[in-house]
């Protein structure tokens, strides 16, 4: 009811023990409090917050325009309501190193398990778009180390980002990528690996726990569980499927009320009332105050 009661650091330390343990850790991407309740009923390992959801949320498109503020009050309110870690997008970390700094103690503070920092320029732009473009790699390793030093958890996962492989092919990825692991990061992610080789032979170079974004519509082949379990992948995001099935939906909707004169048709395909009273737990509300809940399904 209102708040789940699992303490951040509970969260943090399995996420890590995930990580230990070598099995494929599986985080949807919320859109919202509400999905994020539904993906810890459907049973998977973690909730990932984002950046191009936020964005276009928002209305703007993913190209560095959202703040820390905006970032760290999403993530707050998704992570408040469930007993999963989140881990959240935090672009380019908002800026300089320093902010990058800051930017880990604000998303500590907002309950989060982890965030990742990638060594786009800023502003970035989509993984999975052309024409994006990376800093040198000392200024990425350095955006690294300000995370990791900033970190006071040392649950609080660091995971770093590179879009190398797309820009200077994956030879520079994967320096990187060990640069990184180097400067202290816990999880490497590589953007828009193109197929299994690519994988292969990410995996086979770099010792460190990788992640892998299986968004739609990219760069990137999608992979299923077993498929990425096998390769060696320790974390998957899934960062825009749900925003997409819902914007989907809401579309069909509003295309039938548009040409029918009513939404009669389409209850078949809405979550009931009473399933979403369920989800929300209306019943603790009742036994906390009766004058909450006054009535019946």
């Amino acid at each position: 009811m209102l708040h789940d009661p699992t303490p951040a650091a509970d969260k943090r330390a399995a996420f890590r023990d995930g990580l230990a343990a070598g099995a494929l850790l599986r985080f949807p991407g919320a859109f919202s409090p509400l999905s994020a309740m539904l993906i810890q009923r459907h049973g998977f390992e973690g909730v990932y917050v984002s950046g191009a959801v936020l964005s276009a949320d928002l209305g703007l498109p993913d190209i560095g325009l959202t703040t820390l503020t905006e970032v760290s009050q999403r993530a707050q309110q998704i992570a408040r309501v469930t007993a999963l870690p989140a881990l959240v997008d935090a672009d380019t970390g908002f800026g300089e190193p320093m902010n990058v700094a800051r930017a880990v103690q604000v998303l500590e503070d907002a309950g989060v398990a982890g965030m990742h920092v990638e060594d786009q320029v800023n502003p970035k732009r989509c993984g999975h778009l052309d024409g994006k473009d990376i800093v040198d790699r000392g200024t990425a390793v350095r955006r690294v180390k300000a995370a990791v030093a900033a970190r006071r958890d040392p649950r609080f996962v660091i995971a770093a980002r590179t879009d190398a492989a797309a820009v200077a092919g994956m030879g520079e990825a994967i320096e990187r990528a060990k640069a990184y692991a180097d400067a202290g990061a816990d999880l490497i992610f590589p953007e828009a690996m193109a197929d299994e080789a690519d994988w292969e032979r990410f995996r086979a170079a770099v010792g460190t726990p990788i992640l892998a974004n299986m968004t739609e519509f990219g760069k990137s082949k999608l992979l299923g569980t077993q498929t990425l379990h096998d390769l060696g992948v320790n974390v998957v995001i899934y960062p825009v499927t749900l925003l997409r099935l819902a914007m989907g939906a809401a579309e069909t909707g509003l295309a039938a009320i548009e040409a029918r004169g009513s939404q009669a048709g389409l209850l078949g395909q809405m979550q009931h009332r009473r399933d979403l009273y369920d989800l929300l737990d209306y019943r603790a509300y009742n036994a906390f105050d009766t004058g909450i809940y006054n009535f019946e399904l």
